[in-house]
């Protein structure tokens, strides 16, 4: 019976904070909302700068004024709230979690959420311009670049998210390296293997140019070696640590 309401109760904290995580999207997307026009304006300043000159971006579906808007809005407010959602994992899985294991979470959930957030901007801030400036110059003689705002909106997503993810690696290093499934050592004599797929990631995740590729790729590989010095410490920590907190029997 104890272990029925035990379940119950961690269903009915599960409940409550998915539905505090669900609100504070929608409590952000409410304030970005009257926003949406002037986000999406923003978000396509790095094509509008590389157009040439009269060149405009198109609609060419009725509603893509105001769905394009709509979903960036809508992504955004997620994307605003991350760091809330996972305060509210965190505050779920906190206490069936080891002394050691918190120390570890806590910083992980707070890095992850700022190398995202790295990553996005790197995106927006280094790539997008290079990138659409090389489209914009490779297009034939006689051909008007003028891109329909949707597929805009769905390649930048696309891009956000390939980049966001990326700079997760040192997170997935450390995750790696304090759990033992592998070690600094071992990564580092992949190294010539973490390259080459570095750029093959990037191939599959940008557009098909070597300059996205590159931009992509190298980052990779550069978080790749900070996670292997931050997954070293982290794993030596765990070796100090993994000790009972029970004192030996006599």
């Amino acid at each position: 019976m104890s272990d029925t309401n035990t379940l119950i109760s961690h269903l009915v904290e599960l409940r409550s904070r998915v539905l505090k995580a669900l609100l504070s999207v929608f409590v952000v997307f409410a304030c970005l909302a009257y926003f949406s026009q002037d986000l999406y304006q923003l978000l396509a300043m790095p094509l509008l700068q590389a157009l040439p000159e009269n060149a405009t971006m198109i609609a060419t579906d009725v509603a893509s004024p105001f769905f394009a808007p709509f979903k960036l809005t809508l992504v955004l407010s997620f994307f605003v709230a991350i760091p809330y959602v996972l305060y509210q994992v965190w505050g779920f899985v906190a206490p069936g979690l080891y002394r050691n294991e918190k120390k570890l979470v806590a910083p992980l959930l707070l890095s992850s959420t700022l190398l995202f957030y790295l990553g996005i901007a790197f995106a927006y801030f280094v790539v997008f311009p290079v990138v659409f400036a090389f489209f914009s110059s490779v297009a034939p003689e006689g051909v008007t670049m003028s891109t329909d705002i949707s597929s805009y909106l769905n390649f930048v997503l696309k891009l956000f998210f390939a980049f966001g993810v990326s700079f997760e690696i040192p997170i997935a290093i450390v995750l790696l390296c304090w759990t033992g499934v592998t070690d600094a050592a071992s990564l580092r004599e992949k190294r010539p293997y973490v390259f080459v797929g570095a750029f093959v990631v990037g191939m599959l995740l940008t557009p098909p140019d070597v300059i996205s590729q590159t931009l992509l790729a190298i980052p990779m590989w550069l978080l790749f070696e900070i996670g292997i010095i931050v997954g070293s410490v982290y794993a030596g920590r765990n070796k100090q640590e993994d000790t009972p907190d029970e004192p030996a029997n006599s």
